[in-house]
């Protein structure tokens, strides 16, 4: 049976994925950036973001608030970066600096805590600006936000459906 088992979440798995491509060529022509390319990895890296933060609701809600921080503070060093820019090189990095000096510290708050979604967020949404054209805070905010939260949705469907054919092949 737990061969039968591991078949039966393996193709849960593969479904979810091409249900979130699917849901990508329906998507990506309404965001107000990157329509011809769309945005699917966001949706992949959020739902393995799901899995390293426990596989539970708290720990999915944690990363979506780890989204929306890592986001919010690559803000804070693109315009921090941009009031150091008279130190030329070391205007990025002294911006990053002082601002993952300060995320840290949210390690030590309850629900904002959990820094590699912070970590992974602000990479996605640095790839955002840096490599798609017309990008503004507010406009890569919105489409990460909205293919993470997806990804984190599609964890969480991944673990209950899994459970679910389990408890349904077991018995």
């Amino acid at each position: 049976m737990k061969i039968l088992s591991f078949a039966a979440g393996s193709a849960w798995t593969a479904l979810l994925a091409f249900v979130i491509v699917c849901i990508d060529q329906l998507l990506k022509g309404y965001m107000p950036i990157g329509a011809e390319k769309g945005f699917t990895y966001i949706a992949f890296v959020a739902w393995a973001v799901y899995f390293f933060s426990g596989c539970t609701g708290k720990g999915g809600i944690r990363a979506a608030i780890g989204y929306v921080v890592g986001i919010t503070f690559s803000i804070g060093i693109m315009l921090l970066a941009g009031v150091l820019a008279s130190t030329a090189f070391f205007a990025v990095p002294v911006a990053v600096f002082l601002v993952v000096f300060v995320v840290l510290y949210l390690e030590k708050v309850p629900w904002i805590d959990l820094i590699p979604a912070m970590f992974v967020a602000s990479g996605c949404y640095f790839g955002i600006m840096t490599y798609v054209p017309g990008a503004t805070f507010a406009t890569a905010a919105g489409v990460e936000i909205i293919y993470g939260f997806i990804g984190l949705l599609f964890g969480w469907i991944t673990i209950t459906g899994k459970a679910f054919l389990s408890g349904l092949i077991e018995k």
